[in-house]
């Protein structure tokens, strides 16, 4: 569902990613860990749009989308959620939704129109509150949720266009640990609904307890790809990124 082959970025000189591959199959979950500035969220930036690879190949259900504008990447199914978050604090958290749903629909994102429950928009808003577990808190004004509930209500603005494939980053960042294991619950229930995730996240224990496979990334380079077990029993993953310690 989601293929990156031998992504390469250099910025004045300065090699940032260099030949990272890997294969995702539908409806399976990677990890992506390394240490700061190890490439994880450039990464992202490059298979998202934000950042134009000089090397290499996107692709998604076998569509090469490259060289392809980030409104077209969301067109073919890829959705992806930020580490800081990006919402209307002033507007309620059924208000945000709907104005997605409105855009993903084709339509103006434009609060002034207030249509009924029957509204496509109106509904597709409601699934996928109720699918992030946010069904209760529909007018309550977004700048007033916990961080928690923001990063909640940032993926049900993601659900509304039907992604195949999401990307999350650090979705735990800044996140109060009461508010961890609802958040984490979200995520397996978006995966377990059949859609492809990849994840950058630090929080390790609830990284591994979702994903499938972890790929980790030290210096712009994939230093290992594999299975949960198997990478986190490397012993250069654990020199690298975990420490002697682990």
């Amino acid at each position: 569902m989601l293929s990156v082959s031998g992504i390469g970025l250099a910025i004045g000189g300065a090699r940032i990613l260099n030949d990272i591959s890997f294969e995702l199959e539908k409806g399976k979950m990677l990890g992506v860990i390394g240490p700061n500035g190890a490439g994880k969220t450039t990464l992202f930036n490059v298979i998202s749009g934000l950042v134009r690879p000089t090397a290499g190949v996107v692709a998604i259900d076998g569509q090469d989308i490259t060289r392809t504008a980030v409104h077209r990447r969301a067109a073919a199914g890829l959705g992806r959620t930020f580490q800081t978050s990006s919402l209307f604090p002033s507007l309620t958290v059924r208000e945000n939704v709907r104005l997605a749903a409105q855009a993903a629909l084709g339509g103006a994102s434009s609060i002034l129109r207030r249509p009924g429950r029957s509204d496509a928009a109106e509904t597709a808003a409601f699934d996928a509150l109720a699918e992030v577990g946010l069904e209760e808190r529909v007018n309550t004004a977004a700048g007033d949720l916990s961080h928690g509930e923001k990063r909640k209500l940032e993926i049900a603005m993601l659900l509304v266009a039907d992604p195949k494939v999401v990307l999350l980053d650090e979705p735990m960042a800044g996140v109060a640990s009461g508010d961890v294991p609802g958040l984490t619950e979200v995520i397996r229930r978006i995966h377990g609904a059949g859609r492809t995730v990849a994840m950058v996240e630090h929080h390790m224990e609830v990284l591994l307890g979702l994903v499938d496979q972890v790929a980790v990334l030290h210096h712009g380079e994939m230093l290992a790809l594999g299975a949960p077990d198997e990478v986190m029993r490397d012993r250069t993953v654990q020199t690298a990124y975990l420490g002697e310690a682990a």
